[in-house]
């Protein structure tokens, strides 16, 4: 079977998604017992571990959810989960209110710069998680003894 490659720029979104997606699937693919992974910390370059930082297990889950937003989207929220007792009126009056209250917010705002500071935002996100998940890969093959 042939398989389709896609090619975008180097700091193309896509690309950055692409890759988060690859890395976390090799990850995925290579940590074959994922409570190896349970009390051994992402390593601070040569540096101690932080106190109270989650561990690489913790990572892998992560990682794995997000690899599933990314590529299939978000999950519509559930819309009333938390409903007071009688409190329907206020409610609707509520939203009512924060919605004008938010489009004169976004009226505001150059939604240019808003997008910008949104796209990279997502773009350093995605490289960070993508560099985390290289590192429970990595980390997994160390303690197993596979070949790097």
């Amino acid at each position: 079977m042939q398989e389709f490659t896609r090619c975008y720029p180097k700091n193309c979104l896509l690309t950055v998604m692409d890759r988060y997606s690859a890395v976390v699937q090799n990850m995925e693919q290579v940590v074959m017992f994922p409570s190896l992974l349970r009390d051994m910390q992402p390593s601070a370059h040569g540096c101690e571990a932080q106190a109270g930082a989650p561990s690489l297990y913790n990572y892998f889950t992560m990682l794995k959810a997000i690899r599933v937003d990314v590529e299939h989207g978000l999950l519509p929220r559930k819309q009333g989960q938390v409903k007071m007792a009688g409190g329907g009126a206020n409610a609707a009056e509520n939203e009512a209110a924060e919605t004008e209250e938010g489009e004169e917010v976004l009226g505001q705002l150059d939604l240019q710069a808003q997008f910008h500071l949104h796209f990279s935002s997502l773009h350093h996100i995605l490289t960070h998680l993508t560099v985390k998940a290289q590192e429970v890969t990595r980390t997994y093959q160390e303690i197993t003894g596979q070949a790097i």
